[in-house]
């Protein structure tokens, strides 16, 4: 299987509810378009690094909140309430701790500067090498097991 591996990014707050969604959870980028979670495939690993706690928030939790593997089928839209339509992929999370990203900055691949590590974040979604997923997957004491299934 060519297993690809990604960071989202999303407040906590929505990382969360993505996560902890009764069933099976799901994932939203880019508030809610449908391009980037095409760029994901059934098996690929993704992990949800969060700046803030909340949209727009002013404190720097920076941390990572979920990771998981991404399900079977298509992206998908959820009707959020108010007008707002979400585009949503379905995402198998394992069970993890949070775990914030400046102690992982020196040794996270993408990282091509750690004056500037939040850079490549700032479009929402991006692939990232085994090493950084196993790096974020064991700061999170999460089951690299569990996200090779």
């Amino acid at each position: 299987m060519n297993r690809r591996n990604w960071i989202a990014v999303a407040s906590a707050e929505h990382a969360r509810r993505g996560r902890d969604h009764a069933g099976l959870g799901f994932m939203q980028v880019g508030h809610g378009k449908l391009a980037p979670l095409r760029r994901l495939a059934p098996g690929d690993r993704v992990a949800y690094y969060a700046p803030a706690t909340v949209l727009h928030g002013t404190d720097k939790l920076q941390s990572f909140v979920s990771i998981g593997v991404v399900q079977r089928g298509e992206p998908y839209e959820a009707d959020m309430g108010g007008g707002f339509v979400a585009w949503r992929r379905d995402v198998g999370y394992v069970a993890a701790q949070e775990a914030p990203i400046l102690p992982l900055i020196d040794h996270l691949d993408f990282v091509e500067d750690p004056k500037r590590w939040g850079y490549k974040l700032r479009f929402g979604l991006l692939e990232v090498s085994d090493h950084d997923i196993h790096l974020i997957a064991g700061a999170m004491n999460a089951s690299i097991r569990a996200l090779d299934l």
